[in-house]
């Protein structure tokens, strides 16, 4: 008897192992084509880190983070995250084409920030490397009271 229990809870961790992923069920097709690391896409940024300076705080910031893919094989961005939500970056969603360029558009909106501010924005892609950073600093002034 213990050998059918034994048996049968196997059985049942083996098939929920091999559910399909959330992307499966969502019917978006994941992809795991490997690149090698010489053919990769390599997102090459003109600069990584803005200096917004002074602001006041209630002011917002925008920002252009011009790359280029200066890889071989298409880069695909597939996210980009802030370390708040204070910061909101939006990405090309279409793959970039090497030696074609791309813009990561970010806005900061300081309201209820006060002092030294350094916004990460992480990158996620088929790039080689997969992560990259980039940074938004600066000064939020408080408000002067009259």
């Amino acid at each position: 008897m213990r050998k059918y229990i034994l048996l049968a809870l196997t059985a049942a961790l083996s098939v929920a192992c091999h559910r399909p992923k959330a992307a499966d069920q969502a019917g978006v097709k994941a992809t795991n084509i490997a690149v090698s690391s010489a053919d990769a896409p390599v997102m090459s940024f003109e600069q990584g880190m803005f200096n917004f300076g002074k602001i006041a705080q209630g002011d917002k910031v925008k920002h252009d983070f011009n790359f280029k893919n200066t890889g071989k094989t298409p880069l695909i961005i597939t996210d980009a995250t802030a370390t708040c939500g204070c910061t909101t970056p939006d990405f090309p969603k279409q793959p970039i084409k090497p030696g074609e360029s791309g813009i990561i558009k970010v806005v900061f909106n300081s309201t209820g920030k006060s002092g030294m501010q350094d916004k990460v924005i992480t990158i996620t892609s088929n790039g080689n490397p997969v992560t990259s950073e980039l940074h938004l600093i600066g000064e939020v002034k408080e408000p002067t009271a009259l």
